[in-house]
């Protein structure tokens, strides 16, 4: 049984100023540890933007995640240093790969894209970086990881684990990822936060982005039991995420700031357990 304190981030892609400060003070208000942004061209840059967010409100911020390949590493980790600096240190680095759409943005940077091993290879050039300019500090390392090669280098270097599997992946598939994880973190895994983000939550009826995100249409990730969902009243969310932390381990849950309120009675319930 898992008996790490739960803790809950909020995912969110700020159109302007106003509404991004809104939504800090609101997650802030609400409870939320942490505020958390995704990194791509078709958005503001994280980095200002999360620093804006930790000077309007008390609470941690983090890429969710940074994409390696739209910066060299030295320059990635130089902008996570310096938030990290910047807010006492309440910034969570989360870095990875790159999802499919950053290739394109990659070359309208300049940037190579690199083979998978490569942008592999970045990540960790970037987190050698950045624990170089850290020194005495320590920034947080979130890292996702889905496949084996992921898996080992995040084993190593995380300190929080982002589990990523598609919505639909059945629950024993994910449990075996979480035992993988623990074999090869060794006496590093008792340590390591195992995180998880939720598409929705509550009983509203699911946006049509969510089939974007899930890669299947709504009603068919409705009815599946997917664990990118959360679905049902305050106290049975609530009692879900306490079987999930007990079977999986997973105590540090996002969710996309469409449904930040929605779950605000959960992380009441939940918060401090």
């Amino acid at each position: 049984m898992n008996d790490k304190q739960f803790r809950f981030g909020v995912v969110g892609s700020p159109t302007t100023g106003s509404e991004w400060i809104k939504t800090v003070r609101q997650a802030a208000d609400l409870g939320y540890s942490t505020v958390l942004m995704p990194d791509g061209l078709q958005l503001p840059s994280p980095f200002p933007s999360l620093a804006t967010a930790a000077a309007v409100a008390d609470i941690r911020v983090g890429t969710f995640v940074a994409a390696a390949p739209l910066r060299t590493p030295r320059a990635a980790a130089w902008e996570a240093h310096t938030l990290t600096v910047l807010t006492d240190g309440r910034f969570e680095f989360g870095i990875g790969t790159g999802r499919p759409v950053a290739e394109q943005q990659t070359a309208e940077l300049g940037l190579p894209w690199g083979s998978a091993k490569e942008r592999r290879d970045q990540v960790r050039q970037t987190l050698d970086h950045l624990q170089q300019l850290d020194g005495d500090r320590r920034t947080p390392i979130m890292l996702a990881a889905g496949g084996p090669r992921a898996l080992a280098l995040a084993a190593s270097r995380a300190d929080i684990v982002s589990l990523a599997k598609d919505a639909m992946t059945p629950r024993a598939e994910v449990a075996q990822l979480v035992r993988d994880l623990r074999e090869l973190a060794g006496s590093r895994a008792d340590d390591i936060e195992l995180a998880m983000n939720l598409f929705a939550a509550g009983t509203r009826e699911l946006p049509p982005w969510t089939k974007r995100a899930a890669g299947v249409e709504p009603e068919v990730l409705e009815a599946s039991d997917s664990l990118m969902m959360l679905r049902g009243t305050p106290q049975e969310m609530s009692d879900e995420l306490q079987r999930r932390r007990d079977e999986f381990g997973t105590s540090y849950i996002s969710v996309n700031a469409t449904y930040l309120e929605d779950l605000a009675p959960v992380v009441e319930l939940l918060n401090g357990k």
